[in-house]
C-alpha cells in the first residue's frame, strides 16, 4: 500500500475532468491538482515553455511528495512527456496513448480528432493511433475556442452549442466512427459535441481511459491508498476561477484550495 496523494497538473480547469474520474473510480486516493491558470492557455504557447512550465510543477509533486503524477493536458503531454519522465523521479503518466488506444478499441475505421492548436500541430494523436494500426484515417481539427468556453464557465449555455457547431463543422462533410476529445477541457462539453456530431459517432474521453491505466498501475505496483481520501486544489493564478469550477464540476467535493506560487 502507499497513501501518497496522485498528483494532477493541468493548463486550466480541465484536468478536474481528470480528478473528479480518479474521485469516483479510486474513492481511497488522495489527490494534489495543480491548475497552471497563472499560464493558461498552453495550447497557444511554445513547446518549449510549456515543458518548462511541466518541469516546474513535477518539482513541486516531487517534494510534496507524490506516488504518480499525471499530465491531464493533451498538450502538455505532448510537449513534455518524454522529458518528464526522463528528469523526474517519479512515475508520468500522460493522457494521448491512452486515448489512441481506446479509439483504435472501438474499431472505428475513420477517428476524428480535436484539440488545442497545439495538440493538433504536433499530430501526436494521430502519430500514436498510427503506431497501433496504420491503415486507419485520422481527421484532426484544432478547437481551441472551445477551452475558452469552459475556462469562462459556459458549459451548458447556447453560446457553448454555438461555438461547437462552428468548430465541429468540418465533420460535416468528414463523419468519423469515433471522435477524440483531445483536451481534458473538453469532456465538460461531452452534450454538445455529441449533439453536434450525432449518436452513431462514439466519443473517446482520454481522462476516463487514463483512470483505467492509472488503476492497473497502482494495483500491480502495490500502490493503492487504503486511507481516508483528500483532494487539495492549487491554482498558480486566481484561485476563485478554480475554486468556481471545482464546486461546478466536482459538486464541492474538496479538501481546500488554495493559490500556489511556484
Amino acid at each position: 500500500m502507499n497513501n501518497q496523494p496522485i498528483g494532477v497538473m493541468d493548463s486550466g480547469l480541465g484536468g478536474l475532468s481528470v480528478v473528479r474520474l480518479i474521485q469516483q473510480q479510486l474513492p481511497n486516493e488522495s489527490i494534489v491538482f495543480v491548475g497552471d491558470e497563472g499560464h493558461f492557455p498552453y495550447g497557444t504557447k511554445p513547446q518549449a515553455e510549456v515543458r518548462k512550465f511541466v518541469l516546474k510543477i513535477g518539482e513541486y509533486f516531487e517534494k510534496y511528495p507524490v506516488k504518480l503524477m499525471v499530465i491531464a493536458c493533451n498538450t502538455a503531454t505532448a510537449a513534455a512527456l518524454a522529458m518528464a519522465k526522463k528528469e523526474l523521479s517519479i512515475p508520468v503518466l500522460g493522457v494521448i496513448h491512452p486515448g489512441a488506444q481506446a479509439a483504435v478499441n472501438t474499431n472505428a475505421h475513420t477517428i476524428g480528432v480535436i484539440g488545442t492548436d497545439s495538440t493538433i500541430k504536433d499530430g501526436a494523436y494521430e502519430r500514436e493511433i498510427h503506431k497501433i494500426d496504420p491503415t486507419i484515417n485520422v481527421i484532426s481539427k484544432a478547437t481551441q475556442p472551445l477551452v475558452s468556453i469552459v475556462e469562462h464557465g459556459l458549459t451548458n449555455t447556447p453560446q457553448a452549442q454555438r461555438t461547437v457547431n462552428e468548430q465541429l463543422s468540418i465533420f460535416d462533410t468528414h463523419p468519423v466512427d469515433a471522435l477524440i476529445l483531445g483536451c481534458t477541457h473538453f469532456p465538460f462539453l461531452r452534450n454538445q459535441i455529441q449533439n453536434k456530431v450525432g449518436e452513431k459517432t462514439k466519443l473517446v474521453d482520454p481522462a476516463k481511459e487514463t483512470i483505467n491505466y492509472i488503476q492497473t498501475l497502482l494495483k500491480n505496483k502495490n500502490m493503492l491508498s487504503d486511507d481516508k481520501a483528500t483532494s487539495h486544489l492549487y491554482s498558480t493564478g486566481n484561485k476563485t476561477t478554480l475554486i468556481a469550477g471545482a464546486n461546478k464540476w466536482l459538486h464541492g467535493n474538496y479538501t481546500s484550495c488554495e493559490s500556489l506560487k511556484l
